[in-house]
């Protein structure tokens, strides 16, 4: 499948006329606990031609390939990206730290490699994980029967929100490393168990309630939500962005 990946990359660098800068998987593949069937979301950062920057009119900052059940590839103009790490985009900041890289400029991914722990806003982070965990914990894991990802997509955010509030920094991307934080043994037993169904079962299935988790769920939105106030804001520094974009702008063509 890599092989077919770079092949569409390749193919949207010459009918798009752009350079990706990076390109990365996105989603349970590179969190750690993708299903047999899981699909493949790749994410890139391209850049275009320094002529296309210099209309009067914006042109489009997105580019996405039609999505079928097995790929699903889709990238932003590198104004847009950087705009979008200024605000610590939470997103953005987890392409950064991917495990699973397809391409990449190694002068541009070094640079924005070494702003991102700067970069990071704790209480945009802090926002981001503990909403994806609510909005999942509250409408999909409250009734008798519930779809086995769902879990990770409450505890992956849940465990992130907690590494913000009691480190002050960005979270690794990784399910495994986010649950290092963790010393109740039998929530970590629990993770296991779902991990060990996740990785056989297809992406539909259901399975009951685990209260161990429930609870481990729950508790943790509220330790996270009394701690909020400790969490950080700040603005960042847009200079270094406009030099980073000057500088690939002027090498990438």
């Amino acid at each position: 499948m890599r092989e077919i990946i770079l092949e569409k990359l390749t193919q949207i660098e010459q009918d798009k006329q752009v350079k990706i800068l990076y390109a990365c998987e996105s989603g349970s593949r590179a969190w750690g606990f993708a299903s047999p069937d899981s699909d493949f979301d790749v994410r890139f950062i391209y850049i275009h031609q320094p002529d296309y920057y210099l209309s009067i009119d914006n042109g489009s900052d997105v580019i996405e390939l039609p999505v079928n059940e097995v790929l699903d590839i889709s990238g932003w103009d590198i104004r847009k990206a950087l705009k979008l790490f200024r605000k610590s985009n939470p997103p953005l900041m987890e392409w950064l730290q991917s495990p699973i890289i397809y391409q990449k400029n190694d002068a541009f991914f070094d640079e924005i490699k070494t702003l991102t722990p700067d970069y990071y806003i704790p209480r945009n982070g802090f926002n981001h994980y503990l909403n994806m965990t609510q909005n999942t914990f509250e409408g999909s894991l409250q009734t008798d029967m519930v779809k086995l990802k769902k879990y990770f997509y409450a505890l992956r955010p849940i465990l992130a929100c907690k590494w913000t509030v009691d480190k002050g920094e960005l979270p690794p991307m990784e399910f495994d490393k986010l649950r290092s934080i963790i010393t109740d043994s039998l929530v970590q037993q629990a993770f296991d168990d779902l991990l060990a169904q996740k990785i056989k079962a297809d992406e539909k299935q259901t399975i009951s309630p685990i209260k161990t988790l429930q609870d481990f769920i729950a508790n943790t939105i509220l330790y996270c939500v009394e701690r909020e106030k400790e969490t950080v804001y700040k603005n960042n520094n847009t200079e270094p962005l406009n030099t980073l974009f000057r500088k690939h702008l002027n090498e990438s063509w």
